[in-house]
């Protein structure tokens, strides 16, 4: 017990000099930072009436944006549908259209900045 009292604080003070960051330590060279990102991506607007899809993509930027719907329909018997990829030119808006034969499970707009 008497131990513990003499040199218990020693050893506290010893734990923290051991996981105090201390300022002579050699720093890892900076990292040049990345440049920063441009925006992309047209803003898309999905609607569903009953087996209809349809999609308004809005390209707000100055890239375009290829953008394509995608239909997955309920029935296993119902093919699902990946349109072709319409460009949206900067500033303009495009209207994408496509169906099933009977009800609409899911639809999304995928996006991609192809040359």
């Amino acid at each position: 017990m008497r131990r513990t009292r003499r040199y218990g604080p020693l050893l506290a003070g010893l734990s923290l000099l051991l996981f105090l960051p201390s300022g002579t330590a050699p720093t890892p060279a900076a990292a040049e930072p990345a440049p920063p990102e441009r925006p992309f991506g047209s803003t898309c607007r999905t609607a569903v009436e009953g087996a209809r899809v349809t999609a308004y993509c809005h390209n707000p930027y100055p890239e375009t944006d290829h953008v394509r719907l995608h239909i997955e329909c309920d029935r296993w018997w119902d093919i699902d549908s990946d349109a072709v990829a319409v460009a949206a030119e900067p500033a303009l808006t495009v209207r994408l259209t496509g169906r099933c034969w009977k009800e609409v499970r899911s639809a999304w707009v995928s996006h991609n900045p192809l040359p």
